[in-house]
């Protein structure tokens, strides 16, 4: 009865997360009988709640290349801080190869101001009130890449008082 219980907790754990595919491409390569096509997509994966990762498989099949895009996605998660009005805690910028992402905080009520793969990992990380731009490129994965880095580089309040050994209080200076 127990390992039941266990068992059925695992799945519900599993079935908070969710995946949106930004891009299925068709790709080929030439070998020496000809060419062989196969599927490479993009996947981002969150749970809404402050964790997200961005992930890429390929396969000879479009299913086959979603469902290694997820297991990729899952395996590069990160952990986002968000504050009390789903916003992030100040602004940030992050980059990849030739995309770079600038984010904003936004008052309560703003939603998502953001386009492309950017929007889509923002939606899947739980944020609710931030304005962002894409700078530099339009390579969907390289923008979804550019604004998980600019996710991770967040730090909250608490996390750079202790870093400077003072109290919370004392940052608001």
């Amino acid at each position: 009865m127990a390992t039941r219980r266990k068992n059925s907790r695992a799945k519900e754990k599993d079935t908070t997360w969710q995946e949106r595919v930004i891009q299925i491409r068709r790709v080929s390569k030439v070998v020496k009988g000809g060419k062989k096509l196969s599927f490479r997509a993009i996947v981002v994966v969150g749970n809404e709640r402050g964790q997200v990762g961005v992930g890429v498989g390929k396969a000879s099949d479009v299913i086959g290349a979603v469902r290694k895009g997820v297991a990729d996605g899952k395996k590069q998660l990160i952990d986002v801080p968000l504050t009390k009005s789903n916003s992030i805690p100040h602004p940030s910028k992050g980059a990849a190869v030739g995309a770079k992402v600038m984010m904003r905080p936004a008052a309560p009520g703003t939603g998502v101001i953001a386009g492309g793969a950017v929007r889509t990992v923002l939606e899947l990380a739980g944020v609710r009130n931030i304005l962002a731009k894409q700078l530099g490129s339009n390579n969907p994965l390289n923008n979804a890449r550019a604004a998980v880095n600019a996710l991770a580089s967040l730090r909250t309040f608490s996390e750079v008082a202790e870093e400077r050994g003072i109290p919370v209080e004392n940052l608001y200076g």
